[in-house]
């Protein structure tokens, strides 16, 4: 059983207030989790820490066998090129580049540049039509779509996914979840925080989060 991600001991603070307090988690290769919990829970801080996005106060987080605590600002940003796909509620595209451009700018991070790659993965989230239009050319749904493109571009073992379906209708919400869900099956890990329950028991096993504990988690039936 191989773990790609671990906390150990982990805290966050914020002056005087604990964001995340003893979180003590483990998610297994190709799992499909979510995590949950209330506005204030800790939720999007535990995904920042676990993408590198922020660093912990104190413990472990060790990604893909990486303590990423030990890692400087470079090294957590070619991490995270080289690790992890992130999609985002908003959905961060530059509104002057086009699908195509906006999936190979990750690439550039990555510090390899292939352009039939980008097309490929711009074509397994059915978006080969749209690759030449620009973010105000494509529905929110589509926009979504190009955004995990890009996060899977570069063949990250792991896509966290904050919200992915916040900014989108019931229609889009459900192309964008079997989408994730046929990217697990394919063998990806990957993180979803949301704070809707059918969501959530969508997924392989829910953690849930309390005023920055850990509360309890759940195996869902599939």
């Amino acid at each position: 059983m191989k773990y790609v991600i671990e906390t150990q001991h982990l805290y966050k603070k914020f002056g005087n207030v604990t964001a995340l307090d003893d979180i003590n988690i483990r998610i297994q290769e190709q799992e499909f989790v979510a995590i949950m919990g209330a506005s204030g829970s800790g939720k999007t801080t535990l995904m920042n820490i676990l993408t590198g996005l922020d660093t912990a106060t104190e413990g472990k987080v060790i990604l893909d066998g990486v303590d990423a605590a030990q890692l400087d600002e470079v090294g957590r940003q070619r991490f995270r090129a080289e690790k992890i796909g992130l999609v985002f509620q908003q959905f961060h595209l530059i509104p002057y580049l086009t699908a195509l451009e906006n999936v190979m700018l990750a690439q550039h991070y990555h510090s390899v540049i292939d352009e039939k790659a980008a097309k490929a993965v711009l074509e397994q989230v059915g978006l080969a039509h749209r690759i030449h239009h620009r973010p105000n050319q494509l529905s929110g749904g589509e926009q979504q779509r190009v955004c995990i493109a890009r996060a899977l571009v570069n063949q990250p073992p792991v896509i966290f996914a904050d919200e992915p379906t916040g900014n989108l209708d019931e229609q889009n919400e459900h192309l964008v979840l079997e989408l994730l869900k046929n990217l697990n099956a394919q063998g990806r890990t990957i993180v979803m925080v949301t704070h809707n329950p059918e969501l959530g028991a969508l997924t392989d096993r829910t953690i849930y989060l309390h005023h920055g504990k850990f509360l309890k988690e759940e195996c869902n039936a599939k």
